[in-house]
């Protein structure tokens, strides 16, 4: 039976601001509390119908952004997706491997930061990137780093499936989040993603404002 695999980094953690140490604090701490707003441990449906729907995508290579305690990441190894999945706090990572080795799941576990992709051991190519509301709690100023580490691992014609809280002023709280969550517009994202069509945007059903984003990386 397949075992996944958790990939520590070999080196120091890097250098962050004083606003990426806020976030890296305030996810741990949702951890440590074991109360995640956005770790359900339920596939949301427009995962599932990527995936098993009409015109659903053929089995390839996914990438998951902040897979939480593995809950997806297990969901697309099952059906027959090679999945390499990246969360930035510890306890996430080795809940999701605990859950990958239960279920039997083929998972690539890594620990460290979805804006920099390149310190991982997750070259790609990829066919698919599932984003749970991992984007929306990135500083504005790490934005465009994480954009472009998911082109370079953008097989032609991948997806992007994002779920994001709508817009908000920096350092407002949304609801449910944080402070340091700023949101995510259709327009940030068309500006954001240089070679990527943005194929749809589906509110979501949640209390505050939520979206679906589909993108496709150009053939």
């Amino acid at each position: 039976m397949d075992q996944p695999i958790t990939t520590r980094k070999p080196h120091p953690e890097p250098q962050r601001d004083q606003e990426e140490e806020s976030v890296h604090r305030a996810l741990e701490g949702y951890y440590h509390a074991g109360k995640p707003p956005w770790d359900t441990g339920v596939t949301p449906p427009e995962l599932v119908a990527m995936v098993e729907g009409h015109g659903a995508l053929p089995p390839g290579r996914a990438l998951e952004l902040g897979c939480g305690t593995g809950t997806n990441a297990v969901y697309l190894a099952r059906h027959g997706w090679k999945v390499t999945a990246v969360d930035l706090i510890d306890r996430a990572v080795d809940q999701a491997r605990e859950k990958a080795e239960a279920a039997g799941a083929a998972v690539r576990l890594l620990h460290g930061d979805a804006t920099r992709l390149d310190e991982l051991d997750a070259s790609g190519p990829f066919d698919l990137f599932f984003d749970l509301s991992c984007y929306c709690g990135i500083p504005l100023h790490r934005r465009d780093a994480y954009a472009a580490g998911l082109t370079r691992r953008a097989a032609p014609g991948a997806r992007l499936l994002m779920f994001g809280y709508g817009p908000e002023p920096v350092g407002r709280p949304i609801p449910e989040v944080a402070s340091w969550a700023a949101g995510v517009t259709a327009d940030e994202l068309r500006a954001r993603f240089a070679g990527w069509e943005l194929l749809d945007v589906t509110p979501g059903t949640n209390s505050v404002p939520t979206f679906w984003f589909t993108l496709r990386r150009a053939a």
